[in-house]
């Protein structure tokens, strides 16, 4: 890469340029090394909300530089709804049925379960487009994923590892979320010469 500018502005950002510049492109290169371990599976990978406070868009942006997905930029793009959501409505049924009472029929709605138990509920209540297998086993989520019968998308997400991709994967779910992609990416060693 070449820049051009006064010898002191570029000096006094130096730094900083170097370091955004690490550490977005280490963010980057661990997303293609997960995107290159699921080739030739259905399923994707994305970034989960665990990102550094301030640098949300450029960590997502450097997501997509590597081949990966976002999973959402914000609370207004889609609703998750987490264990502690459950537990405040009173349970998946309450949190479904008031989730569809209280937003437009565009509003994409994932929720979260931890085990097979929480299935038939989600299911038979309806309303969820998007259903997260959360620290789920293997076999669990591969029969997750025959009783939602394309009714769904599926997501697991929980004890995300570059070795553990393609087991998860082998469950055949549509995305694979991992907050490692922001939270421990190295940083790629950069440096300016004049």
């Amino acid at each position: 890469m070449r820049i051009e500018g006064s010898a002191a502005s570029i000096l006094a950002a130096e730094r900083v340029a170097l370091n955004f510049a690490g550490r977005l492109s280490g963010t980057a290169t661990l997303t293609a090394s997960y995107v290159q371990e699921l080739a030739g599976t259905k399923t994707r990978i994305t970034c989960t909300r665990k990102t550094t406070p301030g640098l949300k868009l450029v960590e997502k942006l450097a997501i997509l530089h590597g081949g990966g997905h976002n999973h959402r930029f914000s609370l207004s793009d889609a609703i998750l709804i987490k264990d502690n959501h459950i537990a405040a409505a009173g349970g998946i049924k309450q949190v479904l049925e008031a989730v569809q009472r209280n937003v437009g029929h565009m509003v994409v709605v994932e929720i979260e379960i931890d085990g097979l138990h929480q299935l038939d509920e989600v299911l038979q209540t309806g309303g969820a487009d998007v259903i997260m297998f959360d620290n789920m086993s293997t076999e669990d989520m591969a029969e997750a994923v025959k009783r939602i019968d394309g009714r769904a998308k599926t997501e697991a997400s929980g004890n995300v590892t570059l070795g553990r991709l393609r087991e998860i994967a082998s469950a055949n779910v549509d995305y694979i979320s991992s907050g490692a992609l922001t939270h421990s990416a190295g940083t790629v060693d950069f440096g300016l010469d004049f």
